[in-house]
């Protein structure tokens, strides 16, 4: 038999499908044909007489299904049913009745019962009901795996990095975690800014609830308003319809607001008012909907300097900075990177079905000489192409890019002025460097940067690159 596809995912080791039915009824003739027909139908079927027996058969089998009827003598179904129900309450009861008892059977479903069937039954009808049950078992069965998978992924535990500076972010997650504290995650590009979002989400009340990610700096001002707030029927050319906007999906869960600060000033004011009334109206309508939403922020700009420029609105960037937690780049915890390898290596040779590569030191070395513009973003995807390509050892010659940009000069680091001043002075190096390596073409050097391309057109203004850019023929 194949597995699903969550159990795969999961492993052997934590597979356990329970195919067992049990069959109840005082009959002899009715539990020998339900038995024939859970049997032809791939179950493991097991019988009892009455309610008494059901109990004792439940807690020592634990079936999955069981079918019931409810006149039997000792005890009756519904009796036996309630009491299974308060034990075992995944356990998916089909009650059997005759026409009289029809709505004794009603009511024992709107109590928890999965189903009843009327006697007498034919066959096929007992093998519709009997896979519709199993199959609630396995969607059950499914979304706890999943969400088992998630916890366990997204554990303050699992999160990759021993360095001390990891561990100021470990304790900050570990503190802001249980309130409803708002958050804001500031840091470069895949340095892993959503991780920490989702590990603050997942360890806290609000774990059952949803994680909804918006990207702030994906679509324009028109479009960027109804995702966040929905719209009404009518409320613009192609809304043939009502739609939720993300807040209302995210209720009584988290938001996830990546790249606040590409936010225009018209919706950062939008933004304001959710965060101090919790509450909002769709676009085109006038009904006021109150949200319970915790809201993460993330960005890699210097929200700070955009208010002193009055490009962020100062009232906003305090609400959103409650709790801050900035993720430093990996150029900063070059003892991390052994342990990233590590995970990346296997974890992209189990995909592929591959033996673990084995990693050279010098190989290891580059590794931590690199700079990483991209972070453990671009490590993960480095390994990856390495893990496919490699035949059991990943070297240095495998790893072409790197050797590149390693022997590359330098970036110059100037040795006076403030903090600000100089990390200044290292950006306008970088984005001017990426603009030359793609020939100015402001599209490609925002992907390569894993930025906005509104970002970088405001850092090439920031920094004047722009007669720069012209001078080596920069495209749009």
């Amino acid at each position: 038999m194949l597995l699903p596809w969550y159990y795969q995912r999961l492993g052997a080791k934590a597979v356990a499908i329970n195919n067992r039915v049990l069959i109840v009824d005082d009959e002899l003739s009715v539990r020998r044909l339900l038995f024939e027909v859970a049997r032809r139908a791939g179950y493991e079927a097991f019988l009892a007489e009455n309610g008494q027996e059901a109990i004792e058969q439940t807690k020592e089998i634990k079936p999955a299904v069981i079918i019931m009827d409810i006149k039997m003598p000792v005890m009756d179904g519904l009796e036996a049913f309630e009491r299974i129900r308060a034990d075992y309450p995944d356990v998916a009861v089909i009650l059997m009745t005759a026409h009289g008892t029809v709505d004794t059977a009603v009511e024992a479903m709107k109590r928890g019962a999965f189903d009843y069937l009327v006697k007498p039954s034919n066959v096929t009808e007992v093998r519709i009901v009997l896979e519709r049950a199993f199959q609630m078992r396995r969607l059950r069965e499914e979304v706890a795996a999943l969400r088992h998978e998630v916890q366990n992924k997204y554990q303050l535990g699992n999160i990759i990095g021993k360095s001390a500076v990891m561990q100021q972010v470990y304790k900050a997650v570990g503190r802001v975690a249980p309130t409803n504290a708002t958050v804001l995650i500031t840091g470069e590009s895949g340095s892993g800014k959503e991780l920490i979002a989702k590990t603050i989400h997942n360890n806290s009340p609000r774990r059952d609830g949803p994680f909804i990610k918006v990207n702030c700096g994906a679509l324009p001002e028109g479009l960027m308003e109804s995702e966040l707030f929905g719209y009404e029927k009518g409320a613009f050319t192609g809304a043939v319809g009502r739609k939720p906007g993300r807040f209302e999906l995210a209720h009584q869960g988290t938001l996830f607001l990546d790249e606040v600060g590409e936010l225009t000033p018209p919706l950062q004011v939008k933004l304001l008012r959710v965060l101090q009334e919790r509450e909002f109206e769709r676009v085109g309508g006038t009904e006021t909907i109150k949200v319970d939403v915790r809201i993460i922020a993330a960005t890699n700009r210097n929200l700070e300097d955009m208010v002193h420029k009055g490009l962020f609105r100062e009232d906003l960037y305090y609400r959103l900075k409650v709790v801050p937690i900035h993720v430093p780049p990996l150029r900063e915890r070059v003892e991390d990177i052994p342990l990233f390898v590590d995970y990346f290596v296997r974890r992209f040779a189990a995909e592929a079905h591959r033996e673990v590569p084995y990693v050279t030191p010098e190989a290891m070395e580059l590794f931590k000489r690199y700079h990483w513009p991209g972070n453990v973003r671009e490590l993960a995807n480095v390994l990856e192409r390495a893990v496919i390509m490699s035949s059991g050892v990943i070297g240095v010659q495998d790893l072409p890019g790197l050797s590149t940009t390693a022997a590359s000069p330098a970036i110059v680091i100037p040795e006076t002025g403030t903090l600000r001043e100089i990390l200044h002075q290292v950006e306008k190096q970088v984005i001017a460097r990426a603009l030359k390596a793609h020939h100015g073409n402001r599209v490609k050097t925002a992907q390569a940067l894993d930025i906005s391309r509104r970002a970088l057109l405001y850092k090439i203004e920031e920094y004047g690159l722009g007669r720069e850019g012209e001078e080596e023929g920069v495209v749009e």
